[in-house]
């Protein structure tokens, strides 16, 4: 579209260009569109009511991040063309176009074993045939299949663009200060070594920092027991919304989200059947809450129960502990839980007594090291370099076990 373009006005990054051509057009596209209607951090709102952002918005923070992070590197030396520039525009801006509704909550639920990364590969297949091979480039660093393996860095790594805009978003909306990372620092301080990214010595402090953030804000906000007891009861309400579908009981859903719930999709039959990606792009946040709002007055008593739980925010009561739970706390919990609902006591474990559990570890050196380049040349991984941060404990795997549970009548 010559001659237009757009410009958006960020409250995190303040003034952001969309330039005229392909970007433009892409911004425009319903596929992408589509992400105004999911909100980027899920339920998360449930604790922190400020964060209510969208994937839309943090596509375009990516966005403007990795344009600013070209601009440095350019300055530094780094040749990228401009066909190489657009084309990391292109990829970083759709990285999450494949993005279930509900952020992470419907992942595994509704689609057996494909991960969002694959859908939006798929995604940007198909706008790529609508814009006649114009995202050719851009799949291909997507994918890590170009030569020029920083690109993909800037996209998918340690410390990617799709990193230092989520934290500093999220820490923005949220109000949670720890997570408000120098993101302007970390881009000005990035340089390429043997085709690595690397950061300048002057920012180990600003990298420091980033890590200490990230680990604060997954256990803070991300995996804040709250929302950790929220969304295991909206992925209940959706599992015992799926097995009455396979019993052939009619259930209220937007024609997009009824197709899931009455067909059973693998990863093979979503990539093979245009039905399964056609009706998936039509799914956002609406049809979920819509859905669960009517299931609150539905006669099946799992499912009412759980819906107006979650509509009215009465949550499970959710415990922390550093080892399994006990089996025999479990049996005792779903039989007072039987009597109290009126429902089986292998529905009540099934759909009641919850215990999941979450491993993080918030730097991976094997996954892709964070490098740091001296003035001599020399380049040392973040471990080696810093001498503040203790990079074995936060490289060390935590893993918190959780039970959470319908919360229990005095007389019961």
């Amino acid at each position: 579209m010559p001659g237009k373009g757009k410009i958006i006005n960020d409250p995190v990054f303040g003034f952001i260009n969309i330039p005229e051509g392909v970007i433009y057009t892409i911004v425009q596209h319903p596929l992408f569109e589509r992400l105004t209607r999911i909100k980027q951090m899920g339920i998360t709102s449930v604790v922190y009511p400020g964060a209510q952002h969208t994937r839309f918005q943090h596509s375009l923070g990516a966005f403007y991040l990795v344009s600013e992070a070209i601009t440095h590197l350019r300055a530094k030396g780094n040749e990228i063309t401009s066909a190489e520039a657009e084309a990391v525009q292109i990829a970083i801006l759709l990285h999450d176009v494949g993005h279930s509704a509900l952020s992470h909550v419907l992942e595994d639920i509704l689609i057996d074993g494909i991960r969002h990364e694959e859908i939006s590969l798929m995604i940007m297949e198909q706008i790529n045939q609508e814009l006649n091979g114009r995202l050719d480039l851009a799949i291909r660093i997507f994918t890590d299949n170009y030569p020029k393996k920083f690109l993909h860095q800037l996209v998918s790594g340690q410390l990617d663009m799709d990193r230092l805009d989520y934290l500093r978003r999220d820490s923005f909306y949220t109000g949670v200060s720890e997570g408000n990372i120098g993101s302007a620092r970390i881009i000005k301080m990035l340089d390429v070594k043997d085709d690595q990214l690397v950061v300048e010595s002057k920012g180990i402090y600003s990298i420091e920092n980033f890590l200490t953030a990230r680990r604060l804000m997954y256990w803070q906000v991300y995996l804040h027991k709250t929302s950790v007891s929220y969304q295991q009861m909206l992925i209940s309400a959706l599992r015992r919304a799926k097995s009455l579908a396979e019993e052939g009981i009619e259930l209220f859903a937007s024609p997009a989200f009824h197709f899931f719930l009455y067909n059973k999709i693998n990863k093979t039959k979503f990539l093979r059947n245009p039905e399964c990606l056609k009706n998936y792009t039509l799914l956002d946040d609406n049809d979920i809450w819509t859905s669960v709002k009517v299931w609150c007055s539905h006669p099946d008593k799992t499912l009412s129960t759980l819906s107006q739980g979650i509509i009215n925010r009465k949550m499970f009561k959710i415990e922390i502990s550093t080892e399994p739970i006990d089996e025999e706390r479990k049996e005792k919990l779903a039989e007072r839980i039987s009597k109290q609902v009126g429902i089986s006591k292998s529905e009540a474990t099934c759909h009641f007594v919850l215990t999941p559990s979450n491993e993080k570890n918030m730097y991976d050196p094997a996954e892709d090291s964070i490098d740091i380049i001296y003035h001599d040349g020399t380049v040392k991984n973040i471990a080696e370099a810093s001498d503040m941060l203790n990079i074995s404990l936060l490289s060390k795997k935590v893993k918190k076990y959780y039970i959470c549970y319908l919360r229990l009548t005095e007389k019961n």
